[in-house]
């Protein structure tokens, strides 16, 4: 089948999946080898890998926040009417977090991780169950406000921007499907495509069933008081909140591999083939360890979870997730003018630049609120 045949089939969105194979006998295994083929072997270089590397660390600097507020939440409450513990502040449990990040970032590549990443599956559904099963049970809070928490115009429009970018932060995975692909064993009978979708299929199903009754119930529990995070409003059963806060740990340790391995990938590249440093334990080491030490330093600086979601989303993860992809179906494709695929790829292209230049602004606006109440380093 030519490619001409495939651009003119009416796909509503740009698939990455299929992107993978889109030229006979070759196979992309990064995101910035599919860009060069587009754009070029420098251009498509410094489009896509700047991008690509904005998406991955943001991610690994909200994950470092992630963690280490769910791990002071453990903490809070298993010491909670106990006078044997001292308060500790976000600082240091972020520190505790990276401790394991700097051990397990010194796993070889993704097969490695296999397993973690398993666990951290398993994770996000448990302690997501645990956070709706909780709020049913806990019922509807007295007087729980359903309104908006801005009370003022220029409030209520940034609130919607930062809403959007963290709405584009939940599609991050996009940015590794072509990394996590190249290690599923391809042929002509039995492309690499096919496993890849029905991982895609029941991933997304998964997210599905997890996370929009946690966002469901814990509205109605809870109205516009909910926290970023529902397990941080949850307090009882003690136990169980306590456990569901230290699945969210596991959870996050696997993903902050995830989207750090092709970081490490890139980085050790660099340092080899540019800057002719011998590949060794001790290069591997030094490197990733100064990158886990990166975005320890800036979770400790910036632990804004809401608004560096909102930042994040619109700024890094629009650009690769909906109109980059977008842009490089087009031009390998080259689907009929308004034809079905065109015009649905022309929406996600608009929608995503609307997105890069608007939601950025409504998280920025978080943080700035939210820093003037924080005392850096404190």
């Amino acid at each position: 089948m030519g490619t001409r045949a495939v651009g003119n089939h009416p796909n509503l969105l740009p698939k990455m999946v299929e992107m993978h194979e889109m030229v006979p006998g070759k196979r992309f295994d990064r995101y910035h080898e599919l860009g060069q083929y587009a754009f070029g072997e420098t251009h498509g270089l410094w489009i896509v890998v700047p991008q690509q590397l904005l998406v991955e660390v943001s991610l690994d600097i909200v994950y470092m926040i992630t963690g280490g507020k769910s791990l002071k939440m453990f903490h809070d409450l298993i010491c909670k009417d106990s006078n044997k513990c001292k308060d500790m502040k976000l600082s240091y449990f972020i520190m505790i977090f990276a401790s394991a990040q700097f051990v397990l970032s010194q796993l070889p590549n993704f097969d490695s991780i296999a397993t973690i990443s398993l666990a951290a599956a398993l994770m996000s559904i448990c302690y997501s169950t645990i956070a709706w099963g909780a709020a049913v049970g806990k019922g509807k809070e007295e007087n729980v406000d359903y309104s908006l928490r801005a009370t003022t115009t220029p409030g209520m429009v940034f609130g919607f921007l930062g809403g959007l970018g963290q709405l584009a932060f939940s599609f991050s995975s996009h940015n590794v499907v072509l990394e996590i692909q190249a290690s599923i064993p391809s042929t002509a009978e039995k492309p690499s495509k096919q496993a890849m979708w029905k991982g895609v299929v029941v991933a997304y199903t998964i997210v599905a069933l997890c996370y929009f009754p946690v966002a469901f119930v814990g509205y109605w529990a809870f109205g516009n008081s909910v926290d970023d995070d529902i397990l941080i409003t949850l307090n009882r059963p003690k136990w169980l909140i306590a456990t569901a806060n230290m699945m969210v740990v596991v959870h996050v340790i696997g993903s902050y591999q995830v989207y750090a391995m092709p970081v490490f990938d890139m980085m050790e590249m660099v340092l080899v083939r540019k800057m002719r440093f011998s590949p060794s334990w001790k290069l591997r080491l030094v490197s990733r360890s100064l990158f886990v030490a990166f975005t320890m330093f800036i979770g400790i600086t910036f632990p804004f979870f809401g608004g560096m979601i909102g930042f994040f989303g619109g700024f890094a993860f629009a650009p690769t997730s909906y109109y980059l992809p977008c842009i490089i179906w087009l031009m390998v494709y080259k689907p009929r003018v308004f034809s079905i695929s065109w015009c649905a790829n022309w929406f996600c292209i608009v929608v995503g630049v609307l997105l890069t230049v608007l939601a950025p602004i409504g998280g920025l606006r978080q943080i700035i609120m939210e820093a003037k109440k924080y005392q850096f380093y404190s």
